[in-house]
């Protein structure tokens, strides 16, 4: 047991949280605005407070201590004193304890009364009030870390963008039913390394499995209160502990042991990560750590009523970037998980909101942008953005920085409007699939900017998209009022699971058609794990209160006929990604280059194989678009990657343009187990399909 004496050394304040040096542990933490912080010790079961030292000093804001013979393992907290003028943005209250921002590591298990608040939560003057019960018998504690985990002869794999292919998945959803792993296993980081795990990755072609925050979260009050769960994670209650939920030895190197077993199998790691907002809600809120060490520094503050949180976030509050303290705790989390447990890139959850220039809104030159950009560690990674938040002018799509890709919801709407169906689609579809230049051909940027996808865990599964003309979120308790109304889908014909052949066929259909456009369009596709076997969440689009089978991954659909036939489809999408360079190519086509006389490096055409003119390009009801791309290969010889897409309700006959070449037909979404085959001139597309043709020399093809 650490010994605990009467009081600090004094130490040092860098680096922040706690450094354990072979001989004690130092603590750093910053407050700008506190009076002083103590430093609580306590057992190992967490129950028992046995010390309480004031931290010696002060240093640039930093309040340090060092505890001489202290080890790893070791829990504590913090108690930090100072005014409580909420009216002035000020909410120290000593009786809370705090959990470092930079525990690496969390005991116990946050249980919800109101002595987690920081006021009176039934006073009638709200949180004006001042509360004196002591909060850390509900609170978790911070427990004393010591990273001694070997990496060597570990590679990251280092796919290019242009080569990319995300799989978004859920940590523990993603093998909570799995029956191959062990049942102590499932659900758990030790599952992501699993053969079958990474069998299925590799089978479907994807080369980053991004996750789903795996930072320490917190289950909502009103969740638990209702019988449901904080599924997502997107309510961060630390930066740099791992969620022990998804551990099953209660370490974090068995995290470390599956990213290492997933790099060796060429897959990289892509965290979603939270950094807009905190656990601890508006001002009416609890205290966990940052409202009670400072939550003028750490929050963005209503201009003239600092009593009152930002909410940009849409959660209660916004985390301040414009500080430098809370800019740094931010960077110090991406280098922890990025050197610590060499993840390979990051999602950015409502990334606008980190663009945030204090109260002056979205500037992708504003410090965290900046920073980024500039660290010889963090700018070498896959950096993602969600270009969107709540606050004023909080859509941003296109306006990041280079360096940065950016999640495309107008590839999205666009892809799902054009195979149901809809009207005037040609002119915005062709945009979406051609890269998105409008978007993002500036200062530099490449078509891997764009982050295409049809689905994503915020909103319905494909095969609920095909399958649900209106959401059903009525598991949630809301009385289905949550989640969006308008997903731009189609259940041809019945709502839900239907055994009529006819609905099922052009279902299937549409789905590998949506596929198929996802994997063959420029840009980075994004696959939302589970799509190509064909899971479904049964018409809910939000089910991110949803900790069950409705979210969980059921396994069994992949050994169904559809189930196996779709896998095996998505499989051939990614390899003809593989096999022609044109289809992820790795800049902009804008139809001004001629490859070879008459032949343009990107064009289109109708079925007729005629070029589209200005009127065919306003013909609402055109819904018949080919795309061809072109290049000179290595050897000199000519080659063409031509889409032929027929969204309407009716078999067409599609003529593919000049010049003669060699034409084989790669991909059919009507026919999805036909292998290559050579094709002549014209070829009949199904209503609803899309073909890949594949175009050589015929002297050298």
């Amino acid at each position: 047991m650490t010994p605990t004496p009467d009081r600090l050394e004094s130490g040092y304040p860098y680096p922040l949280g706690a450094t354990f040096d072979g001989l004690g542990v130092n603590f750093a933490v910053f407050s700008a605005n506190a009076d002083k912080i103590e430093l609580c010790l306590f057992e190992s079961s967490g129950k028992r407070q046995i010390a309480c030292l004031e931290l010696p000093e002060c240093t640039d804001e930093v309040w340090h201590g060092y505890l001489p013979h202290a080890e790893p393992g070791l829990l504590y907290g913090f108690r930090a004193h100072g005014r409580y003028e909420p009216e002035n943005g000020h909410r120290f209250n000593p009786n809370k304890l705090l959990l470092d921002p930079y525990a690496k590591r969390l005991a116990g298990t946050l249980r919800w009364n109101d002595a987690l608040h920081s006021y009176s939560v039934r006073s009638k003057r709200q949180d004006l009030s001042f509360d004196r019960r002591d909060s850390a018998p509900a609170m978790p504690k911070s427990v004393v870390t010591a990273n001694a985990f070997d990496w060597s002869g570990d590679v990251r794999p280092n796919t290019p963008w242009s080569d990319t292919v995300i799989y978004e998945a859920h940590a523990k959803g993603l093998t909570k039913l799995l029956e191959d792993v062990p049942a102590r296993q499932r659900g758990t980081f030790a599952a992501l390394a699993h053969p079958r795990v990474i069998d299925h990755l590799r089978r479907v072609g994807a080369t980053a499995l991004e996750l789903l925050p795996i930072h320490s979260f917190v289950q909502d009050r009103r969740l638990q209160e209702a019988g449901l769960a904080n599924y997502w994670g997107y309510n961060t209650l630390s930066f740099f502990a791992p969620e022990r939920r998804y551990m099953a030895t209660d370490t974090g190197d068995e995290l470390r042991i599956a990213i290492r077993k997933l790099h060796a199998a060429g897959i990289e790691v892509i965290l979603d990560v939270v950094y807009n907002h905190t656990a601890e809600g508006s001002e009416l809120g609890p205290t966990f750590n940052l409202r009670g060490l400072d939550n003028a520094s750490y929050y963005r503050l209503v201009e003239g009523e600092p009593r009152y949180c930002v909410n940009d976030t849409g959660t209660g509050n916004t985390l301040d970037l414009s500080h430098p303290r809370v800019l740094q705790m931010v960077i110090d989390s991406l280098r922890h998980w990025a050197e610590s447990y060499r993840v390979d890139g990051f999602r950015f959850d409502l990334g606008v909101t980190l663009g945030r220039d204090g109260n002056n809104g979205f500037d992708p030159r504003s410090g965290f942008f900046d920073v980024l950009r500039q660290d010889p560690v963090l700018n070498q990674l896959k950096l993602i953005s969600e270009p969107w938040d709540i606050g004023p002018g909080g859509y941003q799509l296109g306006h990041h920085p280079p360096g940065f890709a950016e999640w495309n919801d107008k590839f999205r709407d666009a892809t799902r409007k054009f195979w149901r169906g809809e009207s005037g689609m040609r002119p915005e579809f062709a945009n979406r699939i051609a890269g998105s230049a409008d978007l993002f051909d500036r200062r530099a940027r490449r078509p891997w900017a764009s982050v295409n996808f049809i689905t994503a865990h915020d909103g319905q599964t494909l095969r609920d998209l095909v399958s649900y003309e209106g959401k059903h979120n009525e598991a949630n308790g809301e009385d289905n009022r949550d989640g969006h109304s308008e997903n731009y889908s189609c259940n041809w014909g019945a709502e839900g699971p239907s055994d009529d052949p006819a609905i099922e066929d052009v279902r299937d259909r549409v789905t590998r058609s949506m596929l198929t456009t996802l994997m063959t369009s420029l840009g980075t596709p994004m696959l939302l794990g589970g799509d190509e076997f064909g899971r479904t969440q049964q018409g809910n689009n939000n089910a991110y209160c949803q900790d069950n089978e409705i979210s969980w991954f059921d396994w069994s659909a992949l050994e169904s006929e559809r189930g196996r036939k779709l896998t095996a489809f998505v499989g051939k999408l990614t390899a003809a990604r593989r096999n022609y360079p044109l289809i992820g190519a790795t800049r902009f086509l804008h139809g001004e280059v001629e490859v070879a006389p008459g032949v343009l490096d990107i064009d289109w055409f109708d079925e007729r194989g005629e070029h589209l003119s200005e009127d065919d390009w306003k013909n609402a009801e055109g819904r018949a678009l080919t795309l061809r791309r072109c290049r000179r290969k290595p050897d000199g010889s000519l080659e063409t990657v031509t889409l032929l897409m027929n969204g309407s309700g009716d078999t067409l006959t599609f003529k593919l343009p000049p010049p003669e070449l060699r034409r084989t037909l790669v991909i059919d979404s009507a026919d999805p187990e036909a292998g290559e085959t050579e094709i002549g001139t014209e070829i009949e597309v199904r209503d609803r399909a899309v073909m890949l043709v594949v175009g050589t020399d015929k002297e050298t093809g």
